[in-house]
């Protein structure tokens, strides 16, 4: 693995599962991270370190993962001028997600967070790659291999329910 050029942090270890996705993504593309728990409410000055520290130390992108209140997103963005991706996590104690959502969606103005979906740790490591693409040729050659990979399985698709009818091709997904 190359040197660490993502940090993905999450609010705690419930939150794995979905930042563990991220941290699958960016092996496979060849992009090197690091992977820790940072709670925005139980352990600020660790979130306020990490935030301020990371540029030092060579990350380029944050990835933050965080449900409930999902503060930590929007906490470390306002104290690093590096790119932070938030992502939702549907905890627990959740509304739906939507608590998570929105409490990373709306950002006040200067302090922009990217936001994926809902449990889109897997996206959050496309996005993160994405971005290292844009100045390492060979993570853009890597993420153009997914992408392509990706239409290659949709045409595979259409092709299998072209040749057997859709009603044949639900039947075999069940």
């Amino acid at each position: 693995m190359t040197e660490i050029k993502v940090g993905i942090i999450m609010g705690s270890q419930s939150d794995l599962p979905i930042m563990s996705e991220a941290a699958k993504f960016l092996e496979e593309m060849e992009v090197g991270y690091e992977l820790t728990i940072v709670s925005a409410h139980r352990t600020p000055v660790r979130m306020i370190n990490y935030a301020q520290e990371a540029k030092k130390r060579g990350i380029k992108v944050i990835i933050a993962g965080a449900g409930g209140a999902a503060h930590l997103p929007g906490m470390v963005a306002s104290l690093t001028s590096l790119p932070v991706i938030g992502v939702p996590v549907k905890s627990s104690n959740s509304i739906d997600g939507w608590d998570s959502i929105l409490s990373i969606l709306q950002m006040p103005s200067g302090i922009p967070v990217a936001t994926v979906a809902l449990n889109g740790g897997k996206n959050a490591g496309i996005l993160a790659t994405s971005i290292i693409g844009a100045y390492d040729e060979e993570v853009s050659k890597n993420l153009e291999e997914f992408k392509q990979s990706l239409s290659e399985k949709v045409l595979a698709s259409a092709e299998r329910v072209e040749e057997i009818g859709w009603k044949a091709a639900l039947d075999s997904k069940q």
